[in-house]
């Protein structure tokens, strides 16, 4: 795959921070269920209705939106205990204990 290669040559200093955390905070990172599983309600939503008679309207429906998406997001991270503990060394003092 030359032209996938050449892709990744091209833009390896964006690549390559990826690689500083181990490989099961890597496969959090690039999960994207719950990404995808979000981003499809948003656009059931923009299918019911296409105009909002405010801008506020608009983010109260985004949020209630969110907030029955992530109702369903049940399933806990496999090695969660590993993955939080080497974030919170990687960022000290930015998560709570």
């Amino acid at each position: 795959y030359p032209r996938a290669m050449k892709r990744w040559y091209d833009n390896w200093d964006a690549i390559c921070p990826i690689f500083k955390f181990s490989a099961e905070v890597r496969k959090v990172i690039y999960t994207t269920n719950a990404i995808e599983s979000l981003n499809a309600s948003y656009r059931k939503l923009n299918r019911q209705r296409s105009v909002f008679p405010s801008d506020q309207a608009l983010l109260k429906a985004l949020y209630l939106s969110t907030f029955e998406a992530t109702k369903k997001w049940t399933m806990p991270l496999r090695n969660w205990g590993v993955i939080y503990g080497e974030f919170q060394i990687m960022y000290e003092g930015r998560l709570p204990d």
